[in-house]
């Protein structure tokens, strides 16, 4: 049985990990989900090493919205960052999965959008693991995760 791990933040508008959660029970039911939540986004790097680490996740999704201020875009830059360095050490992917508040132009809009993306994802996260031939297949596609998608250069 795959072991996915899935990491959220209570700083986020939404809950990103139980969106994440259905979307990969409702195509795959045989996968266990470990899921840690942590305060802010800066704080997903460290809870997906320990996924990783010491609940043998084979892939992590982590879950964050920052803010739409100047430091909420610093804070996420840094968490990225942070979530890179975790796959480097690991040789695990790392699903970063960020919403960025003022991407929405309203809290529907915002709903939707999280949503999708988050959806999106976790649908990357099955093909990573069980359908790469799929990935490869749809490569330079111009596939978006949120949005719709912005299709090949012609």
């Amino acid at each position: 049985m795959k072991r996915v791990g899935i990491v959220d933040t209570t700083f986020a508008r939404l809950d990103m990990g139980s969106i994440a959660i259905d979307e990969i029970h409702s195509t795959r039911d045989q996968i266990k989900i470990i899921r840690s939540t942590v305060p802010g986004i800066k704080d997903l790097p460290v809870a997906c090493k320990k996924l990783i680490d010491e609940q043998q996740c084979e892939i992590v999704m982590a879950l964050g919205m920052p803010g739409g201020q100047p430091i909420d875009k610093q804070c996420a830059h840094e968490a990225s960052n942070g979530l890179i360095q975790v796959q480097l050490l690991t040789n695990i992917h790392v699903i970063e999965v960020f919403v960025h508040e003022d991407e929405a132009g309203s809290d529907d809009e915002l709903l939707w959008l999280t949503e999708n993306r988050t959806r999106e994802h976790a649908q990357n996260v099955l093909r990573l693991l069980f359908q790469p031939e799929w990935l490869k297949k749809h490569a330079g596609s111009g596939l978006r995760q949120g949005f719709d998608d912005a299709g090949p250069v012609k």
